[in-house]
């Protein structure tokens, strides 16, 4: 109450009033310039779905593994794992900059393989980031600064959103290559082949390891091979973005397949890894960051440059998070019971796409779904138009993005019916 007295007493006092002029000086501002900037269209997809007072409602476009009840999961090895730290009563002292040792350590076998020959020679250098984003940003500045050759980027086209900023701002020049065919809802592989093989040599191209997000469309075998062939080729480097490993089939080394043929073939890639997805640790911000060098006296080098890299960007990684996926991938124990878990979410999104498509075709659709179990992974690319996904919300309260992409973890035993009537219902 002091406080408006005293304003009012300020308003009836003449122009010419320090504090009037105090006022005047506060109120000027060095930010007006500053633009009101679009809403994240998947933050606003869940906004909008929290305002929906629909009892049958669905989520469908954020991006993390939910349960059969649709309620976020936490991994039973992670509870393990966080018992075990919890009893040792460890100190919160400052990570190095590379962060937590054992965990790049086993962040990289899991990758490549423990019995890799990168491993075995020393040639690789493999730093903790904040998670698979960091883990990009990190990779984007290494670029920015010791790719002199290029400047390019290459991007699947269609690629993850925040694929774009990350490279944009570390000052690299984005390009894109064609991917996903929106006449079959699967991979063009033909046009990408075009594409890569008009790319300069040593531009910068970016690959999905396994469960390509947005698209949930993977190359297979082969197609990686003629791939990985055309590229050695065209001399491009390869930066690999593997968010899923695991998570994507349920089998660890099938998803980190390409990766582990790429450097096979002679690749010195760049890796990036994520434990949020397959380890659920979404919050924690576990990730890692890799470049495969020529020998053991490059990786060196290249470390170097690393720390420095990092040091004035978050100085040290968090150490929580890494110590969970730490003690899970070096407890024998408590790794197989992972690799069970990481297992069973995959076979239930699998399992909810076969459900969908059953569903439909129940419903009575005449449309070809196939595209629905032959893509793979957390997001499923549906072939809705606008239009259609526009409907779906407002008739059926399904809340996805406007390009169709759907996230299979929001789908359950108990809303697949539901969903699958109101896809139904606006494509028939």
């Amino acid at each position: 109450m002091a406080l408006f007295k005293s304003c009012k007493i300020i308003s009836s006092v003449g122009s010419h009033s320090p504090a009037l002029g105090m006022l005047h000086i506060r109120a000027s501002s060095w930010w007006s310039e500053v633009q009101m900037g679009p809403p994240d269209p998947i933050l606003g997809v869940t906004e909008a779905f929290k305002r929906d007072t629909n009892p049958k409602k669905m989520n469908l476009g954020v991006g993390a593994y939910r349960d059969d009840q649709g309620k976020p999961y936490v991994l039973s090895c992670v509870r393990k794992a966080e018992a075990l730290i919890t009893a040792k009563k460890l100190d919160k002292e400052y990570l190095p900059i590379v962060g937590l040792a054992e965990f790049s350590k086993a962040c990289a076998q899991l990758a490549l393989g423990p019995n890799n020959e990168v491993l075995k020679s020393g040639r690789n250098i493999t730093v903790q980031s904040i998670s698979g984003t960091g883990s990009l940003r990190v990779g984007a500045n290494f670029l920015s600064r010791f790719h002199t050759a290029s400047r390019d980027v290459y991007l699947p086209k269609p690629s993850w959103g925040n694929h774009t900023p990350i490279f944009r701002d570390a000052g690299l020049q984005l390009k894109a290559y064609t991917y996903y065919d929106p006449k079959t809802c699967g991979f063009d592989f033909k046009g990408a082949l075009d594409d890569i093989s008009k790319i300069p040599e040593k531009s910068i191209i970016v690959l999905h390891a396994c469960a390509h997000n947005p698209t949930g469309v993977d190359p297979k075998p082969e197609q990686w091979k003629e791939i990985a062939e055309l590229v050695k080729k065209r001399n491009l480097l390869v930066f690999f973005d593997m968010a899923y490993q695991g998570f994507a089939s349920g089998d660890i080394d099938r998803d980190a397949w390409a990766v582990r043929y790429f450097i096979e073939q002679g690749h010195n890639i760049l890796l990036s890894q994520s434990f949020a997805k397959n380890m659920g640790l979404y919050g924690e911000r576990v990730g890692g960051f890799t470049i495969v060098c020529k020998d053991a006296e490059e990786a060196k080098r290249v470390e170097s440059q690393l720390k420095i890299l990092i040091r004035p960007i978050y100085s040290n990684p968090p150490m929580n998070g890494a110590r969970i996926a730490s003690t899970i991938l070096n407890t024998p124990e408590l790794y197989k019971e992972w690799l069970e878990e990481v297992k069973g979410m995959a076979h239930r999104i699998i399992k909810m796409r076969e459900q969908l498509v059953a569903n439909l075709k129940k419903e009575g659709s005449t449309l070809n779904w196939h595209h629905v179990t032959d893509q793979i992974g957390m997001f499923c690319f549906t072939g809705l138009k606008p239009e259609q996904v526009e409907r779906l919300t407002k008739e059926f309260s399904v809340y996805m993005t406007k390009d169709g992409r759907i996230s299979m973890a929001g789908v359950t035993s108990g809303n697949v019916a539901y969903l699958a009537h109101g896809i139904h219902t606006v494509t028939k």
